[in-house]
């Protein structure tokens, strides 16, 4: 497909003779003509990232957007805007389907220009572009419908048919080893694309309550979910471009706040949204396992920010054990009142106590107390509790419940 619109934008280079470029509606860069020229305004700003980043920057496109391309259907002159970054006006070509504009192919707007004529005939090669860009987003709904299925799906003879259909609409894609991606909470729709993913979705909000992921149903304005992600790996070891990609989503995430904090945890309360990253897999019946993953070091990264904003999951610690055993919120009938709204401030100086391995000195300096006021509210969790805090048995029922709670706060 990729060298099916390569081939495209080089027609349109040679109809018009000037170096084409192909975006998609996100303006995300698809394919570039060859730049010969010795002109150093050919390759402005703008130009240079999109090519080098392969996308442009969100103000960038809202100046693009202002001139009417998404609505037009010819060519548009854009006029040079220096202070923009933009050093010679540009011709967008339109690229639609049935209407619906599918992406834009850029040249740079130079005297004498191309005539009407030639624009025209670009214009036809652009229609056949739309057919094929909007080919490959009835193929991308597909495989969204097929993955959402498989981290919806009950476990059992379901969940089984959905991995198999999975395992059809990706082909050969199938195979080689993935990794699952949940960044939360996510609103609107999922993103055209995603680099290196071989799937997209949004997962609902019921769907990711029920995952535990942050942010779901009862976040963001008419509720939110999660945007789920089957990432391409070429190795075990080679993390860091699957990291890159999701690092990129995180502003894509929109502006709805994360789960709330645990009980007296809010100086850790997540800025906004988080994504977690699971460990690689090589058969996609193992996905709703990585899935559960992705979730818990999501919902990780929004409990504890210095492990986020892109929390994997072999790096959470205590938490992949946490996230097994804490189907629902903590409500342990020894630690239910502590952990009630009325206690955060005793439940925060309880955890940070139990972190710092019950040692006085480091758990009243982290917290910014004396250590008579650190000895007061102990004791105060102890009255509330019930709980003795000499006892290993007791600590541990107390640090897991406190834990617990940032998980499902």
């Amino acid at each position: 497909m990729k060298g099916d619109y390569q081939d495209l934008v080089d027609e349109i280079s040679a109809l018009l003779g000037a170096p084409a470029t192909l975006e998609n509606r996100d303006f995300r860069l698809i394919a570039f003509g060859a730049h010969d020229s010795d002109d150093d305004l050919v390759m402005d700003p703008v130009r240079t990232r999109s090519i080098l980043t392969r996308q442009s920057t969100a103000a960038v496109r809202s100046w693009f957007e202002a001139y009417g391309i998404t609505r037009a259907t010819g060519p548009v002159h854009i006029p040079a805007a220096p202070d923009a970054g933009v050093f010679r006006g540009r011709i967008c070509l339109p690229v639609r389907y049935r209407g619906i504009v599918q992406g834009y192919v850029w040249l740079l707007d130079q005297e004498p220009g191309p005539g009407a004529e030639a624009l025209a005939a670009a214009m036809e090669v652009a229609e056949r572009i739309g057919v094929l860009l909007a080919e490959e987003a009835k193929a991308g709904a597909g495989l969204s419908r097929e993955f959402r299925a498989v981290l919806t799906a009950g476990r059992g003879w379901q969940q089984d048919m959905a991995v198999a259909a999975l395992r059809v609409a990706l082909g050969p894609g199938a195979e080689g080893l993935h990794a699952a991606v949940c960044v939360a909470p996510w609103t609107g729709e999922a993103p055209a694309s995603v680099p290196g993913a071989a799937a997209v979705c949004v997962v609902p909000g019921d769907a990711a309550d029920a995952n535990g992921v942050p942010g779901g149903s009862g976040a963001g304005p008419g509720g939110s979910g999660a945007l789920a992600v089957l990432l391409r790996l070429r190795s075990t070891d080679a993390l860091a471009p699957a990291l890159t990609a999701v690092n990129r989503l995180l502003p894509r995430a929109g502006a709805a706040g994360a789960a709330g904090p645990g009980p007296g945890a809010a100086p850790d309360a997540a800025p906004g949204p988080t994504a977690g990253l699971s460990d690689p897999v090589r058969t996609l019946a193992e996905l709703p396992a990585a899935w559960a993953q992705a979730t818990a070091a999501a919902r990780t990264a929004a409990a504890r920010p210095r492990l986020g904003p892109v929390a994997q999951w072999s790096a959470i610690g205590p938490y992949r054990m946490l996230a097994a055993l804490a189907a629902g919120p903590a409500d342990d009938p020894a630690t239910r009142a502590l952990l009630g709204p009325a206690h955060r401030e005793l439940a925060r100086t309880a955890e940070v106590f139990l972190d710092c391995a019950g040692q006085a000195g480091r758990a009243a300096a982290a917290l910014g107390i004396h250590r008579q006021t650190l000895y007061y509210r102990l004791g105060r969790v102890e009255q509330l509790t019930g709980l003795d805090l000499d006892d290993g048995e007791d600590r541990l029922l107390l640090h897991m419940a406190l834990k617990a709670s940032r998980l499902h706060g």
